[in-house]
Formats: structure tokens, sequence, C-alpha cells
């Protein structure tokens, strides 16, 4: 009987063990920039290995062109894609086929920043003032309603196309603000500089709150297996970022020693309460108020149903 159960080990062991192993199932996700702290969480769920412990092999892409992950992933060229709330609005109402499944940063980062020992204290200061801005259209929608709450329209200020150079047109005096400042990046740029900003937010100033960073996938694509065991590896990362910030940030340096300096540092305490707790879960009164306030600003034509463009997988 003993030699009968040993045979019986035996054969289970040896038959197990030559049984293939499962290869993890690789997805892909597009940034919406260069990899930096607002990132933090899908590292983290690398580096903890929680993507790797629900069979996946996650690749982290940095865009060559920023406007392009939204468009790669609805034509099917990517999983999922990093975007922004009002981008998305304005790319579903384009007629792209593109869902919001969950959440990264559940806060605008967005803000309106000037110099500190500049003349403007308040907004109601901006009128014939120069304000610079890098993306027409939602980056005016914002100053707009920003302005019309003290007083004021786009047509008490003269706008400057900056591109991208925020801090440095600030700091020559080329422009007197700027539009589109990340709070977490362009306060602590300016902080660095020894020319410290101040910063108003839309969300105090007549803009509805929205979510910044947003994981989008395709439409037809939003049932795929591998997004829920995803997102749970995500909310799993943002707790232990919560719970372990400066483990995480070693963790993150180690993984991308090319953005160890002081900016990322800075950037990285300041972008850690931003982050979602819940990034499956979905706010429906938040990206309807949201919408409406799109279609007001003429930036969409009608709002589409919320199923249509946003949905909590469970």
């Amino acid at each position: 009987m003993r030699v009968l159960k040993f045979l019986t080990v035996v054969i289970w062991t040896l038959t197990f063990s030559w049984m293939p192993v499962h290869a993890a199932e690789k997805l892909t996700v597009y940034l919406d920039w260069f990899v930096n702290p607002d990132h933090a969480p899908l590292v983290i769920a690398q580096t903890q290995g929680y993507f790797a412990d629900r069979g996946l092999e996650v690749e982290l892409i940095p865009p060559s062109d920023p406007s392009a992950p939204p468009r790669l992933v609805a034509a099917g060229k990517g999983d999922l894609a990093i975007s922004y709330q009002p981008q998305l609005h304005v790319q579903v109402s384009e007629g792209l086929p593109l869902t919001r499944i969950g959440t990264i940063a559940e806060t605008p980062l967005n803000a309106l920043v000037a110099l500190k020992d500049g003349p403007i204290k308040k907004i109601s200061d901006l009128k014939g003032k120069k304000v610079g801005f890098s993306v027409g259209g939602f980056e005016d929608a914002l100053l707009a309603a920003m302005l019309k709450k003290h007083g004021l329209s786009l047509k008490d200020v003269e706008l400057i196309n900056i591109n991208f150079a925020l801090s440095p047109s600030l700091i020559t005096g080329s422009v007197d603000a700027v539009i589109g400042a990340f709070r977490n990046f362009e306060l602590n740029q300016l902080d660095i500089e020894k020319r410290p900003g101040i910063a108003f937010y839309p969300e105090e100033h007549g803009v509805p709150v929205y979510d910044e960073l947003i994981l989008i996938a395709k439409n037809d694509r939003v049932t795929d297996k591998r997004f829920r065991p995803f997102l749970e590896a995500v909310e799993q990362a943002t707790l232990y970022l919560t719970n372990h910030p400066d483990e995480a940030l070693a963790q993150f340096l180690k993984a991308y020693p090319d953005l160890d300096n002081e900016l990322n540092r800075r950037a990285w305490v300041d972008t850690l309460p931003r982050f979602a707790k819940r990034p499956a879960a979905l706010d429906s009164g938040r990206y309807e108020r949201f919408a409406r306030f799109m279609k007001d600003a003429g930036l969409i034509k009608e709002v589409a149903p919320l199923e249509s463009y946003a949905v909590e997988l469970r």
C-alpha cells in the first residue's frame, strides 16, 4: 500500500513538472508623456510585481508624439493609453471609439499660474495682461470660465501661444500668467529657479472638477479580461505609494535613474495625494457635469450618453 502511494506521488510530480507554464499575458500601455511621477502607480505596480502576480506583462510606452496614443488605441494598435478626461470628451465628440476604464489622477493638475512677486495677485488683475497657453481649445475654455467668475472675459486679456515654455515665459516676462501649468511641476520648477509662483485652481474658480489622468481603451475591447486585473494591480500599487512613499520613490528612481533630480522629487510629493485610491471607480455625476461644461464652452456639440464613453469594470 505504501509503495502504491509512493508511486502515485511520483507520477503526479512528474506529470505536473512537465506541464507547460502559462506565459504572462502581454498588455501595452501608451503613456501621455515621457515617464514622470504622474505615472508612479504604473511603475510601482511593475517594480512590486503586482502586474506579474496577476499574470500580466505590461509594457509602458512613452509616445514620440503626445497626441498620438488615443488615436493609436482607437485604431487597435495598442491596448490602453493614458489620456485626460477633457480630451476624452472632445475625442468622443469627434467620433473616436474610446472609453474610459480607469483613473490615475482623480483631481485636476492644471492651473493658472503667475509669479508671486509679479502684478497678478488675484484673477481680476489679469485685465489687460498677457496670458500664455500651450494647447488651444480646452485651456481657453478653462481660462474663460475662471475669468467669467471674476467679471472678465477672454476679450479682456491677450492670449499668446507659448507652446510648452510655461515657466521660461513667466520668468522672462514674456507673459504675465500661464494657463495649462501643472501644479505639481511648474510651481516646483519656478520655486527651484528662485522665482516662486502663485496658482489659481480651476476647480475653485468656476470650473467643474474633473479627472486629470485616465486610462482609455477602444470601445469594443472594454471587456478584455486583462483590464480588471490590471486595474487591481494599479490599485494595490497606489495603496503602496500611500503607505510607503519613500520606499516607492527609491524604487521609482532605481527604475528611472535619469529622473533623480530635485524637480522630480518635489513633484513626487505633490502628486501622491492626487492618485485615485479606487482607479476602477467611476463618478458618473462628475463626468456628466463636466460634459455639460464642455458643451456650454462650445468644445463639443452634444453630450454623449455616459455609458458610451466611460465604464466601471466589475
